[in-house]
């Protein structure tokens, strides 16, 4: 099944999720854990009926959902296709129905409390290092390239969060490698900012076109703060 775009996903309406780096993602407020149980077991039930099933994680006050199809097809410029772990048609259908589900146990959704962590490390050669942070994030050789096109480290159970490479200029020194990247819904965005700053931290770069915002703790240490602008809604 093929990849949804930005403005596709943009045009499905679907007030209640936030797309957050590869899936949907939603969080339903429920009176205690016994009800988001139920809601889960409906949730189950709707995902038997159409062959697909969310990632689903429940605490004492609310239910978190992420939709992602792990073998959708990106094509390339030229054209090559790929599997790629993405939001699809089956997806958005799903997230419809959950939210008819939500509304009929009566589940408030909170759009500004999903979040998703992603781990950057800047690399001279990400296919050289890979393998062995596969093998140290997972265990699995097979995790490298997994759901993308690139060296990309995601665990298929999503135990852990996915790792990504950028390039390492070979002229600059080696400072920090490491960063974390939070992705947020765009109505998040500048409470989180604020209270990073705050708490002591410094904007380094606003992110204002690209949806990144990065933010630097006392030591220099920069971490990014992330909002997917392609599913932006245009006037």
């Amino acid at each position: 099944m093929d990849m949804l775009r930005g403005a596709q996903i943009a045009e499905a309406g679907l007030t209640e999720w936030r797309k957050l780096a590869q899936g949907l993602h939603a969080r339903y407020l429920t009176d205690g854990f016994a009800a988001g149980a139920r809601f889960v077991a409906a949730v189950g039930e709707a995902g038997d009926a159409s062959g697909h099933h969310p990632r689903v994680t429940i605490g004492s006050s609310y239910v978190d959902l992420e939709l992602v199809t792990a073998d959708a097809i990106y094509r390339d410029d030229e054209g090559t296709e790929h599997v790629v772990e993405w939001v699809t048609q089956q997806d958005v259908d799903l997230a419809r129905r959950i939210t008819g589900i939500a509304a009929d146990h009566a589940l408030r959704a909170d759009p500004t409390a999903v979040s998703e962590v992603e781990l950057g490390l800047d690399a001279s050669d990400p296919s050289a290092v890979a393998p062995v942070w596969a093998a140290v994030l997972t265990g699995d050789a097979a995790s490298q390239g997994r759901g993308s096109p690139s060296d990309e480290v995601r665990d298929a159970t999503a135990r852990v969060p996915n790792l990504w490479f950028d390039d390492a200029a070979e002229e600059q020194p080696a400072t920090q490698r490491w960063h974390v990247e939070v992705y947020v819904a765009p109505e998040a965005l500048e409470q989180r900012v604020a209270a990073a700053v705050a708490a002591g931290g410094t904007v380094v770069d606003d992110g204002s076109a690209s949806g990144l915002t990065v933010i630097a703790d006392q030591d220099g240490n920069r971490g990014v703060i992330c909002v997917d602008t392609s599913t932006a809604q245009q006037d």
